[in-house]
């Protein structure tokens, strides 16, 4: 079948719409999606600027939400007809799996970052016959229609607008699961934020629900830092002119927060936060790195603190992300106030209001 799709033609390059034949000869564990919506994240653009390998050219996006339109054979988690949202894909067979960590799946690379099938085939392909790299994060949602496998789709409701519900499938369970799931603050604790773009303002809403009394919001952009402080940010820091750590520990929390987290990548940003912990305190890295090499300063790390990277919050998708729907349902994770919507030809637009701060989460409408 013949559909549009935002293609990358090559690295630095802007996106392409252009028209791309897939074949829907699904096998026994796919699914076809009609994709209804599907945000923009930060590592779209790193596959453009070459910070992550990925088979060019090739259909990018990973925050998709659409309704099945035909199942494969084996396939009994969704039925035609079912709204869902689309996730990482993972094997469902691994040890790291079974043990509810998916992210983490052996497979993990290989399914995400292939660009093609386990088995080498490809589906994707130009109007001269040539192979487009799919599959990006088991999906390739900056399209019309997405091939996906049972194992990275989760069911959502029907009385929620399917529209705004893909950055679910990463940006935002990667921030308000790595609180949730991983630090897991209790009611009282105190926690720093460095980074309030969609993933950090994630946090802060699973902070506040959590039951934290002290958030704390960094970042460079004021209207970042108002918006996280609507959100649930109890202080706010411009680091642009204030030293983290100092005004954290010495006039905000005395002694250092319990918890934090980085959205950044940044070696100065991350050094501020792990000196802004208390004792034994805990720290999360979300981001994807500008650089090859994470320094972190002996000093700044001593009196028992831990430091650990997180994958996708580290969530089981199927039972968080419906969490997290419920949650926006009472008024608790209202994360539409992020979205700003585009249509799919206006991607490069979004790309660039993204890139220069003025939109928080762009999210792209499909043209059906």
């Amino acid at each position: 079948m013949k559909i549009k799709a935002a293609v990358l033609p090559a690295t630095q390059q802007p996106f392409l719409l252009t028209e791309i034949n897939l074949d829907t000869e699904l096998r026994a564990d796919e699914v076809l999606v009609k994709i209804v919506a599907t945000g923009l994240c930060h590592t779209d653009l790193s596959i453009r600027d070459e910070q992550i390998p990925f088979e060019i050219p090739a259909i990018l996006g990973h925050e998709g939400a659409g309704i099945v339109e035909r199942i494969g054979s084996s396939v009994t988690k969704v039925k035609e007809g079912d709204h869902v949202v689309l996730v990482p894909a993972s094997c469902g067979k691994c040890s790291y799996c079974k043990s509810g960590h998916p992210s983490y799946c052996s497979n993990f690379f290989l399914l995400n970052l292939g660009g093609t099938r386990g088995d080498g085939s490809c589906p994707y392909h130009d109007h001269e016959g040539k192979n487009v790299a799919g599959f990006f994060f088991g999906q390739s949602s900056f399209a019309t229609y997405s091939l996906a496998s049972e194992n990275n789709l989760v069911k959502v409701p029907t009385d929620v607008p399917l529209e705004i519900l893909g950055p679910l499938g990463c940006s935002l369970q990667t921030g308000s699961g790595t609180v949730l799931n991983v630090l897991r603050p209790q009611a009282g604790e105190g926690i720093v934020v460095s980074g309030v773009g969609p993933v950090g303002l994630a946090a802060i809403m699973a902070a506040k629900a959590a039951g934290c009394t002290t958030i704390i919001a960094v970042d460079v952009h004021e209207n970042r830092l108002t918006l996280a402080k609507e959100l649930g940010a109890t202080h706010t820091i411009n680091s642009r002119n204030t030293v983290i750590s100092d005004e954290i520990v010495n006039n905000i929390y005395p002694g250092g927060v319990h918890y934090g987290i980085d959205t950044t990548g940044r070696n100065d940003v991350i050094n501020q936060m792990v000196g802004s912990l208390r004792y034994m305190g805990k720290a999360a890295i979300v981001a994807i790195a500008p650089t090859p090499k994470l320094e972190i300063d002996y000093a700044v790390f001593m009196t028992g603190k831990s430091l650990q990277y997180v994958l996708e919050g580290d969530s089981v998708p199927d039972i968080f992300i419906p969490q997290l729907i419920e949650l926006y349902k009472r008024g608790l994770f209202p994360f539409d106030k992020l979205i700003k919507f585009y249509n799919l030809e206006d991607i490069n637009q979004a790309v660039e209001d993204s890139e220069n701060g003025t939109t928080l989460k762009a999210v792209l409408r499909m043209p059906h």
